[in-house]
């Protein structure tokens, strides 16, 4: 167990002009040294993490950091170095080592900052840096109640795995030799149980959190906690179920992996490498009509949020898929120009991800599904992104006329995405909010269950 002599903590100001400082020093010797263009982000934050379990105090952290990363070119040879000091001398060998680098490598004629007239000149202020106090006294409350609340859910939870209550923020600022300049600031708050149950039959765990850009957003700890209860007093008395074809809905929090796997097939470095099981489907049906996938980058608060790219690149709401269609590739400079197409603003990803919901509730699933699996824990990582096959190991429950029968446990779910994904028959409103993908759970008209 670690402790921490500091109980009430006011964190200092993030020093945001040693960001610039640092930058501009790389730059500026970038162009010395002859480099024909250069990128650099310079990073800073800090945050307090404490874990309680069984009501006491295991760890409290309190952790600061800063680094740089830059990027040179020559040509179209690319070399980059990184360090944690920002005193001058230090930003200078980082660069010197970069360019070292770039003389060693090979040409690649995809290599090069993006083209200047994609660079973001708005700024909005999307509502993501909320940096406020948060003692370890706070948190460590916040955490106890949580916990408590879970263990006070049912008489059959005996055990716990704790509680966490955390803050992170930080600052990095990004900029390249064609004068681009941009600063991105957040915010995290975040907090979680886990708890275990027991029975004759076996024991059973399971978990809540919650995760927001403002600490006055968080639900409250009594919330996470008997959510976190309830969830694992639920799966108490699993069994396994019979092999068999059959609907398959997947709680909004693990539906979200469908949407991984999605973004995945169409992101810029599998399908350069010939690596997705989606390569040319721009323009063709992938999922039934009335689905529509899309970007929101610039949502309030929202996990996914920034008006540019790691690469300085304007971001923009678009449709990946609408009436079922592929509209797009998810791609930056690098794989664009591979691919001899234009960056979509996605360099580091996409920007808070949403399949739009259709009029059922949770329950109006359920009952549009009426018999087969629910599936609200995945394990494994049985997902072949060249064929679209796909296998995971399971737990949830067992849905009999439309409603939870008895959960299950330690069984496979296996098809292939491209069938799954034009199998989707509904997306629930029961939106999760809390990550870069939005989505309410998903119901696939059939997979197969591999149990007894």
């Amino acid at each position: 167990m670690t402790q921490d002599i500091q109980t009430k903590s006011t964190a200092p100001s993030l020093n945001e002009q040693e960001l610039h400082d640092a930058l501009d020093v790389a730059l500026e010797r970038a162009s010395t040294r002859g480099a024909s263009s250069a990128e650099a982000v310079a990073s800073t934050g800090e945050g307090l993490s404490v874990n309680v379990r069984m009501g006491e105090t295991e760890t409290i952290e309190h952790h600061r950091d800063k680094g740089l990363v830059v990027t040179v070119y020559d040509g179209h040879r690319s070399g980059s170095a990184s360090t944690s000091d920002y005193r001058r001398e230090a930003v200078i060998a980082a660069v010197d080592a970069a360019i070292s680098i770039a003389e060693l490598t090979e040409e690649d004629s995809a290599n090069g900052l993006p083209d200047a007239d994609r660079l973001a000149t708005e700024f909005p202020d999307l509502d993501l840096y909320h940096p406020m106090e948060l003692s370890v006294d706070d948190a460590t409350a916040d955490a106890i109640r949580c916990e408590d609340a879970a263990r006070a859910v049912d008489s059959r939870i005996v055990n716990s795995e704790g509680a966490g209550m955390s803050m992170d923020r930080g600052i990095d600022v990004f900029g390249n030799s064609l004068g681009f300049r941009g600063i991105s600031r957040r915010t995290r708050y975040s907090l979680s149980c886990a708890v275990i149950g027991k029975t004759d039959q076996g024991m059973q765990r399971d978990y809540w959190y919650h995760t927001t850009r403002h600490r006055g957003d968080l639900d409250s700890s009594e919330e996470i906690g008997r959510r976190a209860g309830e969830r694992t007093a639920r799966r108490l008395d699993a069994r396994r179920v019979s092999t068999a074809k059959v609907p398959v809905l997947f709680e909004a929090p693990v539906a979200s992996s469908l949407l991984s796997h999605l973004i995945g097939a169409i992101s810029g470095g599998a399908l350069y490498r010939n690596a997705s099981f989606l390569i040319d489907h721009v323009g063709k049906l992938i999922f039934p009509q009335f689905v529509r996938i899309h970007e929101a980058p610039l949502l309030p608060r929202a996990m996914g949020s920034a008006s540019f790219d790691n690469e300085g690149v304007a971001t923009y709401a678009r449709d990946i898929v609408s009436d079922g269609v592929l509209r797009g590739y998810v791609l930056g400079s690098y794989s664009a120009r591979r691919l001899e197409l234009e960056t979509t603003g996605n360099s580091g990803g996409v920007h808070n991800l949403i399949i739009e919901s259709g009029e059922h509730d949770f329950a109006g699933l359920l009952a549009d599904m009426n018999r087969g699996l629910l599936v609200t824990e995945l394990a494994g990582f049985g997902v072949n992104t060249v064929t679209g096959d796909y296998s995971r190991g399971a737990s949830g429950f067992w849905v009999e006329n439309g409603e939870i029968a008895y959960p299950v446990e330690e069984i496979t779910i296996a098809g292939n995405l491209k069938e799954m994904f034009k199998g989707l028959v509904a997306v629930g409103s029961d939106v999760d909010l809390r990550g870069n993908y939005r989505t309410g759970s998903i119901l696939i008209d059939h997979m197969t269950v591999a149990g007894e």
